[in-house]
């Protein structure tokens, strides 16, 4: 279970978390409308350059770090930081303020209501790993920008070599491990 896999697994689970909340989209400027869709999911980037304002509304999730731990006595853990960068579009400034507010904070509550993705990835909520949200306060208009930073465990790697590792020994179970051990 790769962070590749955890950013192919939460697009989808964005996807279908946003996919009844209609956003505005710019101007048809030949047509003269403002048509409305949910916001797109991307991983990693976008298209190219053109696509930071042409695929607006979107959700953009971002790779940020990894890391592999083991404190004695304790399984070994496994994490993973992800960006998620929202961005929505409206003619009206109030509008478009709460409408990105609306995509993230929709975001954010399946986050915690579910507390896992793909029955694989754990969110973690820790003191130490706040689930963190921003709205950007500068005047963009007509876009608006804002990001939320999750943390997620990873199910572990286990040693193809044969042997149990020190980790196993001595060990004190904690609920977390616990959940690892069924992965």
């Amino acid at each position: 279970m790769t962070p590749l896999d955890l950013l192919d697994e939460m697009k989808v689970y964005v996807e279908r978390e946003i996919k009844d909340l209609i956003l505005p989209t710019r101007v048809d400027r030949r047509k003269g409308e403002t048509p409305e869709r949910p916001a797109e999911v991307h991983t990693m980037a976008l298209p190219n350059k053109k696509a930071e304002t042409e695929r607006i509304p979107y959700v953009l999730l971002q790779f940020l770090t990894s890391k592999d731990e083991q404190e004695p006595g304790e399984y070994p853990e496994s994490r993973c930081k992800i960006r998620i960068v929202a961005a929505t579009y409206s003619e009206d400034k109030a509008e478009g303020s709460r409408c990105l507010l609306n995509l993230l904070t929709r975001i954010r509550l399946a986050f915690l209501r579910d507390g896992s993705i793909a029955d694989r990835y754990l969110l973690k909520t820790e003191k130490s790993q706040p689930l963190e949200m921003i709205v950007y306060p500068d005047n963009t208009a007509p876009y608006y920008l804002g990001e939320m930073l999750t943390e997620w465990t990873l199910p572990t790697v286990n040693t193809e070599c044969g042997l149990a590792g020190p980790y196993l020994e001595n060990r004190t179970p904690t609920v977390e491990s616990e959940v690892e051990q069924k992965w």
